[in-house]
C-alpha cells in the first residue's frame, strides 16, 4: 500500500483526518513542551508510544508535525531516527519524506485541495503551510494522478 493509500485508510477507520484525535485513539501520548529549534519527534519507552511537539508551534504547524510523528508511530515504530543520523550510514531522508506525505496525506482529503487545482502551486503550498516540494507531491497525489515520491 501506498503511503497516501495508508494515510486514507487510517482516517476511515477513526473516522478522522485529525491527528491528535488518531493518537489519542491509538493510546500515543501527545506532550507539548519547549523543544528550541526543534518542531516534534517520536519516541517509544517500555512498549509506550509518544510524540513530543514543540508548544511554540502555531496550531497548523502542530496538526502537520503531530500527523508527521503519528506516521513514524505507524511506519517505523522500532527506528531511532537520531542514532540512525548520527552512529550509521543509513539515510533518514526517506523516512522523513515518507513522513512528511502521510501526514499531509491525512490532514487534506483530495475533496478539500480540488479547488486548488486550477491555482498556482504556491497557493496550494500556501494553503496547506507547506513547502512547494511536499505540495507538488500532494496536489499530483490527487485521485492517483500521481504517486511518485519526492526526494
Amino acid at each position: 500500500m501506498d503511503i497516501k493509500g495508508l494515510a486514507e485508510k487510517i482516517c476511515k477507520e477513526y473516522n478522522s483526518r485529525d491527528p491528535f484525535e488518531i493518537a489519542e485513539r491509538r493510546n500515543i501520548i501527545v506532550v507539548f513542551e519547549s523543544l528550541g529549534s526543534i518542531r516534534g519527534y517520536y519516541s517509544r519507552s517500555l512498549r509506550q508510544k509518544f510524540i513530543h511537539i514543540n508548544q511554540d508551534l502555531e496550531r497548523q504547524q502542530a496538526l502537520f508535525t503531530c500527523g508527521h510523528e503519528l506516521a513514524h508511530s505507524l511506519l517505523h515504530p522500532n527506528m531511532n531516527t537520531p542514532f540512525l543520523r548520527a552512529s550509521t550510514l543509513f539515510s533518514v531522508n526517506k523516512l522523513e519524506v515518507q513522513a512528511n506525505q502521510f501526514s499531509i496525506s491525512m490532514i487534506y482529503s483530495d475533496d478539500e485541495l480540488r479547488p486548488f487545482l486550477g491555482r498556482s502551486i504556491s497557493d496550494a503550498a500556501l494553503y496547506m503551510g507547506i513547502p512547494i516540494k511536499l505540495a507538488e507531491y500532494r496536489m499530483g497525489a490527487i485521485n492517483g494522478m500521481d504517486t511518485c515520491e519526492i526526494f
